[in-house]
């Protein structure tokens, strides 16, 4: 008799497990945008987290080329952001790039750091379902006046 009434609670579990193990995979795209205020092309000690810029991800797929999905996210007030995707999108390239920055002085897109890869898969090998994008700068319009020294201590420029 015991069994008998136990039937239905496995049931419902085994239902309940079947729900979660056919639900759609769920990403966190996660990254940051800077100003980059030496014109460097890259992070440097000067550089100034952004927070309230817009950034767009964008899945295309490898073969067509047609944009599959879409989404837009803002960073907060350390300059990041974290964009949610329904869906494993293994068969796309997915890329996070710059749309707007708040900052006056600091808005021009750059050419090398406008754009981060990421992959949105489950099937990437990784354990987390956070993926991480490179960050993304805008340019400073003029560069502050402490850069000229800073980057010569990261030695650009010399070949040694």
């Amino acid at each position: 008799m015991a069994k008998l009434r136990l039937l239905p609670v496995v049931a419902a579990l085994c239902l309940a497990l079947a729900g979660v193990a056919l639900a759609a995979p769920k990403f966190v795209i996660q990254g940051r945008v800077y100003c980059d205020t030496c014109r460097a092309g890259f992070e440097t000690v000067v550089s100034q987290y952004i927070p309230g810029a817009k950034v767009k991800l964008e899945c295309r797929h490898y073969e067509t080329d047609s944009i599959e999905h879409t989404a837009e996210g803002v960073t907060d007030g350390t300059g990041t952001y974290n964009i949610e995707v329904v869906d494993d999108h293994e068969e796309e390239i997915c890329e996070v790039s710059l749309v707007q920055s708040p900052v006056p002085g600091c808005s021009e897109v750059s050419g090398s750091r406008n754009r981060a890869r990421v992959l949105v898969t489950g099937r990437s090998g990784l354990a987390s379902d956070v993926r991480y994008a490179n960050s993304l700068g805008f340019l400073k319009d003029v560069p502050l006046k402490q850069c000229g020294l800073l980057l010569q201590q990261y030695a650009l420029g010399v070949d040694g």
